[in-house]
């Protein structure tokens, strides 16, 4: 199950990540070979479900929503009770902001399928998304007459719980989680947060843990090398975002928030360099370009802060902080 949890990573212009959501599949996709390549063997098999299940995948690889919805339509035509089906045709509604046909899919594949886990964590999780709280947890106790230890299903408990502001019981349903799966990282992680909110220094131990289930996972490191800044320990935030640089060099938030380091240990050629390394990652990067020109600005080279100020603007016209800066620069 892809669980859709949302860490507080740097904010990025949603505007722009909305658009892209939204196109369809590029107009010169049949020319992918991978795409060639199925699209022959649909031709040779019409019937064959799992073929047009697995063009649906590579339209949706490619935000293709439009054309992936069709294949798995035709996919159920010759099997309606698939629960792969189901699930990536709930996925494309859900990324496609159709959240009620997603709803609608997951619940017809829950009724369908009454005793199948995945799809109930499923259906539960979509429920969360969409703020049906009491719902989901009606789901999720049917998981657990099934499976009393699911460590997901009360993971998914402490995200209900969570969300309504139930701190306490959202606290334990984590911890029920991650004593049925020690090696739930999201629970870790969670855990952290929550203890961090309430200013407890075992937030620490939580994020400690997760990194050392997988050194490498990205929301771990992340949510690492964040609460380390939030008390002030700024070089060693630094060294995890450096890491996280090293274990995705197209991660964009590493090298800004690595800038933003810098720039409070007043090593501003440094962090102007790790905003240099975050657009190159991520050209519309509109807080990295506010930042660059903050961090020229304060070096006294107003030509080149003024460029970067302007970039921002074209990409964010009522970005406040870089309007301020454009009349301190004189733009």
């Amino acid at each position: 199950m892809r669980l859709r949890t949302i860490y507080p990573l740097v904010i990025l212009l949603l505007v722009v990540l909305a658009c892209g959501k939204n196109e369809k599949a590029p107009s010169d996709q049949n020319r992918d070979p991978e795409l060639e390549k199925i699209n022959q063997a649909i031709k040779n098999s019409p019937e064959n479900p799992e073929l047009y299940f697995k063009r649906a995948n590579l339209y949706y690889d490619r935000d293709g929503f439009d054309e992936a919805i069709q294949d798995l339509n035709h996919a159920l035509r010759y099997d309606s009770t698939e629960a792969r089906y189901l699930h990536l045709l709930a996925d494309v509604y859900l990324d496609y902001f159709k959240s009620y046909q997603a709803l609608k899919v997951m619940e017809k594949a829950a009724q369908l399928h009454p005793e199948r886990i995945p799809t109930l964590l499923k259906l539960s999780e979509f429920q969360q998304i969409l703020k049906l709280y009491e719902p989901s947890m009606k789901t999720l106790d049917q998981i657990l007459k099934l499976d009393p230890s699911n460590a997901e299903a009360y993971f998914m408990f402490g995200m209900n719980f969570k969300e309504l502001g139930d701190t306490a019981r959202s606290i334990n349903s984590f911890q029920t989680a991650v004593e049925n799966d020690p090696d739930l990282i999201d629970g870790w992680i969670n855990l952290g947060h929550l203890q961090a909110a309430l200013g407890n220094k075992i937030a620490g131990q939580y994020y400690e843990t997760a990194t050392r289930i997988d050194p490498k996972n990205l929301n771990a490191l992340h949510a690492k090398g964040y609460y380390l800044q939030s008390i002030g320990e700024l070089n060693k935030s630094l060294q995890v975002f450096k890491k996280m640089a090293k274990v995705d060099p197209e991660y964009t938030d590493a090298y800004f928030n690595a800038g933003l380091l810098l720039m409070d240990l007043d090593s501003l050629p440094a962090a102007y360099e790790q905003f240099n390394q975050a657009l190159e990652t991520s050209p519309v990067h509109i807080q990295s370009f506010y930042y660059r020109g903050l961090c020229a600005e304060m070096q006294g080279q107003k030509t080149q802060a003024r460029k970067d100020f302007e970039q921002a603007l074209r990409l964010a016209p009522d970005y406040q902080k870089a309007k301020e800066a454009m009349a301190r620069v004189g733009g």
